[in-house]
């Protein structure tokens, strides 16, 4: 499969980051060498940007060389990484001031890598999982005083990603669900009953496991933000922490930082009811919305 223009960042990225590290230099010296900062190399080594050939043959030269197939590697690379992603049709002229919308086609780019992802949804539904009218609502509702062609090339956004899902191969995803996010009545009660049934439809898929997490547990420690941890392969980098809310939104990298997502993760899972009577509580929302048509 061709490789996305994040994904290509990243892996070379990775790849100078070991070069770095096994001729011995900090990001310090690099820079040196090069007569930059080193915030510009670190933004390379964590696949931020564009690379330019010209930067990625001056650090091998300071690297101690490489040999020509892996230097013919990483020339591949910095090409496909200056491609364009298939996201950015649906992200082109989108507004995305921080206190407004975070940067889809970041995510999304991050998305495309991953192979499997560990949720907790605290307010609305996961992405993966919207129906588009659900989304429109979410959207409407997050993204005031948007115009409706903005609205549009989001939710058809969503739509797209969730062919990832059926992919070959496929992404997993594995979400505990609030069960707030299903008495919600987002977009209305048809809305929602439309959605919930589209829940217990995607909750069939092999790839996709989904837990409720009830009002009888009480409070979790992920119930702090709304958070996903995204498995991404080694040769593509490091795996990451998703958080997002009004201030904006983080991504971690961090080993700490993704340990203890996780635990947060694994304790909703623990605290979540177990898969039959999550299906069953989401089938009973999902009445109890069809019967307020």
């Amino acid at each position: 499969m061709e490789q996305e223009p994040t994904g290509a960042r990243r892996r070379l990225g990775a790849e100078l980051r070991r070069l770095r590290v096994k001729a011995g230099l900090k990001l310090e010296d690099a820079a040196a060498a090069l007569a930059c900062s080193a915030s510009k190399i670190s933004r390379l080594e964590n696949g931020k940007g564009a690379p330019r050939r010209d930067d990625v043959d001056a650090l091998l030269e300071v690297y101690g060389g490489a040999a020509e197939v892996e230097r013919e590697m990483l020339h591949r690379l910095v090409l496909q990484s200056r491609t364009r992603g298939w996201w950015e049709p649906y992200t082109e002229g989108l507004r995305t001031e921080r206190y407004v919308l975070p940067s889809p086609g970041r995510y999304t780019a991050v998305e495309t890598d991953a192979t499997h992802i560990d949720a907790f949804d605290l307010t609305v539904l996961h992405g993966l999982l919207q129906t588009p009218a659900y989304a429109r609502a979410v959207l409407h509702a997050r993204l005031t005083g948007r115009r409706d062609w903005e609205i549009d090339q989001l939710v058809q956004l969503r739509r797209r990603r969730i062919e990832a899902l059926t992919a070959n191969p496929p992404l997993r995803l594995r979400s505990v669900i609030d069960e707030g996010v299903l008495a919600r009545a987002t977009g209305g009660p048809e809305v929602m009953a439309e959605q919930l049934d589209r829940l217990l439809d995607l909750d069939r898929l092999p790839t996709v496991n989904l837990l409720v997490l009830p009002f009888s547990a009480g409070i979790v420690r992920a119930h702090t933000a709304r958070v996903a941890v995204l498995d991404i392969p080694d040769e593509l980098g490091s795996d990451l922490v998703h958080t997002e809310g009004h201030a904006g939104e983080s991504f971690l990298d961090g080993a700490e930082d993704i340990a203890t997502y996780r635990g947060v993760l694994a304790d909703a899972r623990a605290a979540a009811l177990n898969p039959d009577e999550s299906y069953e509580i989401i089938a009973a929302y999902r009445d109890r919305h069809r019967a307020s048509t």
